[in-house]
């Protein structure tokens, strides 16, 4: 899904400046993450019109990250240094799915920008609840009924959605939980090269939408069935003995590192920047949980850059927090 540039060697003198458009359907959540990226060191600005975008951008090419860039006291240098978060949606003046990749495809090719592009995305039933509380109309058209401009705002992004570089579920997200996400992928600290975000999940929640890679470990036994084991989770030794003491465990690892091992470099080769490796089971609170630790802990061992995140660990996917 990623269309960004290759990494750049760490030590370059100069670097592309980083610039994430933040878009998707309204209500899902981008004024939030546009606040999170500011509080990881982003310059935020929401609802900015396209044909402003390259001006407000400034120079394309700035200088590598280091502590020359954050003065004690802030200032322009500071400003100057940090990357960019922008805020775009139907309401944006001069919006349109045409000329946003315009926009975008010009950036990355003639102001030579590191540019990306984030989806945030939510379920139908969860928008209409979050517009009830809110008590707002739909931006799209006050006078109509708001699933039908839910459906309609649906079908004018599709191709959007279709083209961005990372897709981000917030059905059953908390800002904190939103944020954690946003700093997997767009920690300024960590914005070149391949960005892997593990998460377990439990299949009866629902398979996490922004997920690349999905694997199956439903088939080891499931100490969910031992009285004593149930209470806890995969990040309890007594849980990840039971597991491990699985026949087919080990085997089933091996063959899934052997594989990575294979595919993480020819996506880095090909520019992909972020990929998300998600684990699943029944519940989400044991073999998952189990599993995604310890993948994140071979991958960390083998330089990767990696987040772990257990998404239903607690019990608590479809939650609608955001």
């Amino acid at each position: 899904m990623s269309t960004e540039k290759s990494a750049k060697p760490a030590d370059a003198e100069r670097r592309e400046r980083r610039v994430i458009l933040v878009t998707g359907m309204s209500g899902a959540g981008r004024t939030t993450a546009l606040k999170s990226l500011e509080d990881i060191g982003y310059e935020a600005v929401d609802n900015l019109p396209l044909s402003l975008l390259a001006s407000f951008a400034g120079p394309a090419q700035g200088p590598a990250p280091g502590p020359a860039q954050e003065p004690a006291h802030g200032g322009a240098a500071a400003v100057a240094a940090r990357p960019l978060a922008i805020g775009v949606d139907i309401r944006t003046r001069d919006f349109g799915v045409d000329p946003v990749l315009d926009e975008l495809d010009r950036l990355a090719r003639e102001a030579g920008y590191n540019v990306c592009t984030v989806f945030l995305d939510c379920d139908d039933d969860v928008l209409l609840r979050r517009y009830a509380e809110t008590r707002r109309r739909h931006p799209l058209d006050s006078s109509k009924a708001v699933p039908d401009m839910i459906q309609l705002e649906r079908r004018l992004l599709a191709r959007l959605r279709a083209r961005a570089d990372v897709v981000i579920d917030t059905t059953g997200k908390s800002p904190w939980e939103l944020k954690e996400t946003l700093s997997a992928y767009f920690a300024p600290e960590e914005s070149y090269g391949l960005s892997l975000f593990v998460t377990s999940f439990a299949f009866r929640e629902g398979v996490p939408r922004e997920s690349d890679l999905v694997f199956d470990v439903r088939f080891l036994k499931n100490p969910h069935y031992d009285p004593q084991l149930r209470p806890l989770t995969g990040e309890d030794e007594a849980v990840q003995k039971a597991i491990e003491g699985d026949g087919d465990f080990q085997a089933f690892f091996d063959s899934l590192t052997g594989m990575l091992e294979i595919l993480l470099p020819r996506y880095a080769q090909e520019g992909k920047s972020y990929l998300t490796i998600a684990v699943g089971c029944t519940g989400g609170r044991h073999r998952s949980v189990y599993v995604a630790r310890k993948l994140n802990d071979w991958l960390l061992a083998r330089d990767w850059r990696v987040r772990l995140h257990h998404r239903d660990i607690h019990g608590g996917g479809g939650r609608d927090m955001l």
